[in-house]
Parts: C-alpha cells; sequence; structure tokens
C-alpha cells in the first residue's frame, strides 16, 4: 500500500470511528467549512514557502495540503484515485 493509500485508509477510519484528541476526527466533526477553511491556509502555506523558502519547506506545505485535501475527498465520498483518473483522463 502506498503512504497517500494508508494515509486516505487511516483519515477513513477516524471518520468512521473517531477517536477523542484525533485531529482527523475534530475537522470531521467541525464539517466542510472548516476543512476548505484548513486547505485554503495551507494553499498559502504552500506558495509562501515557495517564494523564499527551502525546498524541505515547500514539502512539508505540500503534505499538509494534500492530507487535507484527501480529508476533502473523503467528505465527499471521493478518493485520491478519482484524482489520478481524472489526471489519466487528461492526459489521454
Amino acid at each position: 500500500m502506498s503512504t497517500l493509500q494508508t494515509l486516505a485508509a487511516t483519515i477513513q477510519d477516524r471518520r468512521q470511528h473517531p477517536r477523542p484528541g484525533s485531529y482527523t476526527a475534530t475537522l470531521f466533526a467541525k464539517g466542510e467549512n472548516e476543512v476548505l477553511k484548513k486547505m485554503g491556509e495551507e494553499a498559502i502555506e504552500v506558495i509562501i514557502a515557495a517564494k523564499g523558502e527551502s525546498n524541505e519547506r515547500v514539502l512539508y506545505e505540500l503534505a499538509d495540503f494534500i492530507y487535507h485535501t484527501l480529508v476533502f475527498l473523503n467528505l465527499r465520498e471521493l478518493a485520491w484515485e478519482d484524482v489520478e483518473a481524472e489526471l489519466a483522463r487528461r492526459f489521454a
């Protein structure tokens, strides 16, 4: 299983079986608007990092953005594989 698949499975588990203190469970409890807010914040942090910080910082911020994107996809009952399928469709 890839890292993205493992993370997506963990996110799904937190949605189905919320654990006290789980950040992911908290995001699900707060709902889509909170997840979208976090995606926006992380997107800005990626841009700021890209404009003057190290590659390590860029990767860190991109990882945060991808995590929140996976949470959003789960809320919409979509998966990363759906994103890959769309990219493949465009590439064909």
